[in-house]
């Protein structure tokens, strides 16, 4: 054999080898990132060969799956009253990514997750039957919040206080999530939605969070009771009106300009709202004492889930005194979901421990076995002293029997709750943000529950726009519907 021929024939050789390595590189290592490539086709033919698993309200499947009219995706998802639980469910589209329960259980519901599979799927590598989704969601909550906000822009969410099941997540102006599931339709559709200035595909409920006014008031006043800046609620406070901001020419205005605000106790401050009760003693504890009671509630927290990611609320630090007076009643850079503040009401309502919030209560297999039991996982924190919560729960009873919150009173139940009106855009030139949260017990069957609703933009006039007309009655629906027998 000739030197040329042998050169060929090595190089030849080289490269069968680097073919060889290349295709070991790729099956072996390449390999299961190209499967779980997003653009792999086989990924959407597989998930749609077969019916998904189903997403439960009460017993009852929210979701289906209908055969499709050609093509490879033999199966799309459907939605049983797709507006009302677009804010628990998401969506699953053979076009996008599936967002809340339908994004986090996605593996569960099509059958590939590992939980699933039985010893001869293992074997055989099959795909598991898919599995369901059970959730803690009451229908008839869920109705009375997406029916009470009607046709306003806002969000609402309902907490058993004992429990931590999320009785309710409601957003609207809301979606159908069936819009979205056919690949043929669903561009045009999701074109449509992001369009919206609206937003209906923006989860108000837990994932919008907005300055929450007066609501936050609970709060400091948590922070003051538990630090022993005052004894108990009816205690008389250090708090001049009209309340200049420190280090400002700017006083402090209180809606009812006569409101008994001077030096009022903390009860009355609620009562009445008192800006200036409850901005001083923002100050007289400092921020680190505010945003500390703060964090306690679960503001601060990046990874609030439930199972559903919620935003962080916020409670800002590095400010100075007239910033932090501006805190005290939910303003300046504080910020807090529907979900948040019903958990501060839950808190207060369960004696000061709070129950892990979570609308899942299981997921089961396809023969009903449960495959994880999220209610027996939920354990409770302590926020505040039982003491404490008591004479808030007292103080908020006042605002719904006397107060700002009259609209929350149900009969056969006793109520507490506190409103809130925080001020929108450059100099309060929007419209303001309405706010109610609340719990609700009932006075025969022993039920109880906290809510909180926000409502962010409605029909009324500006100044008709306050927690007790627009919110607190959308909470007294929900707390009468939680409540019923």
């Amino acid at each position: 054999m000739n030197k040329t021929i042998r050169r060929a024939s090595v190089f030849s050789l080289l490269l069968v080898i680097a073919l060889l390595v290349r295709a070991t590189w790729v099956q072996f290592y390449d390999g299961q990132a190209l499967a779980d490539d997003t653009n792999n086709r086989r990924n959407a033919i597989a998930t749609y060969s077969q019916p998904l698993g189903n997403i439960i309200v009460a017993g009852n499947a929210i979701t289906g799956s209908a055969r499709t009219k050609g093509g490879d995706l033999a199966y799309k998802r459907t939605y049983k009253d797709g507006k009302l639980y677009a804010a628990v469910t998401g969506y699953a589209s053979q076009a996008y990514a599936p967002t809340q329960l339908e994004g986090i259980y996605t593996d569960l519901l099509n059958g590939t997750d590992p939980g699933l599979k039985t010893i001869m799927d293992t074997l055989t590598g099959e795909r598991a039957d898919p599995g369901d989704v059970v959730t803690t969601i009451d229908p008839a909550v869920q109705k009375a919040a997406y029916d009470a906000l009607g046709d306003k822009k806002g969000g609402a969410v309902a907490i058993d206080p004992k429990t931590g099941r999320i009785l309710a997540a409601v957003s609207t102006p809301s979606y159908d999530p069936s819009q979205l599931t056919d690949a043929n339709t669903a561009g045009g559709a999701w074109k449509r939605l992001n369009a919206d200035p609206d937003k209906p595909m923006n989860n108000r409920a837990l994932r919008q969070p907005l300055p929450p006014g007066s609501t936050f008031k609970l709060v400091v006043a948590s922070a003051a009771l538990e630090s022993g800046l005052y004894k108990n609620v009816d205690q008389h406070t250090d708090s001049p009106d009209p309340y200049r901001l420190p280090g400002t020419v700017r006083d402090l205005a209180n809606e009812n300009p006569s409101a008994p605000c001077r030096n009022a106790p903390i009860r009355v401050a609620l009562q009445y709202s008192c800006n200036n009760v409850f901005a001083k003693m923002a100050v007289d504890l400092g921020q680190d004492k505010v945003r500390a009671m703060a964090e306690k509630y679960g503001f601060n927290d990046d990874r609030q889930d439930v199972p559903v990611r919620a935003y962080p609320s916020v409670y800002p630090k590095d400010m100075d005194k007239s910033s932090t007076a501006l805190t005290g009643i939910g303003q300046y850079d504080v910020t807090a979901t529907p979900l948040q503040m019903a958990m501060v009401s839950a808190a207060i309502a369960n004696g000061g421990e709070l129950p892990s919030p979570h609308m899942v209560s299981r997921t089961v297999d396809s023969g009903g076995d449960v495959v994880h039991d999220y209610d027996a996982d939920t354990g409770s924190k302590r926020i505040i002293s039982a003491r404490t919560a008591a004479q808030l729960q007292s103080a908020m009873e006042t605002v719904v029997k006397d107060g700002t919150g009259t609209n929350a009173l149900i009969d056969g139940a006793t109520v507490g709750g506190k409103t809130g009106t925080a001020q929108h855009g450059e100099n309060n030139s929007k419209t303001p943000y309405a706010w109610f949260t609340s719990f609700g017990k009932s006075d025969s069957n022993g039920k109880e529950v906290a809510v909180a609703v926000m409502v962010e933009q409605s029909d009324a006039a500006r100044s008709e726009v306050s927690g007790n007309g627009l919110a607190a009655p959308v909470a007294r629906a929900m707390m009468a519907a939680a409540l019923k027998k």
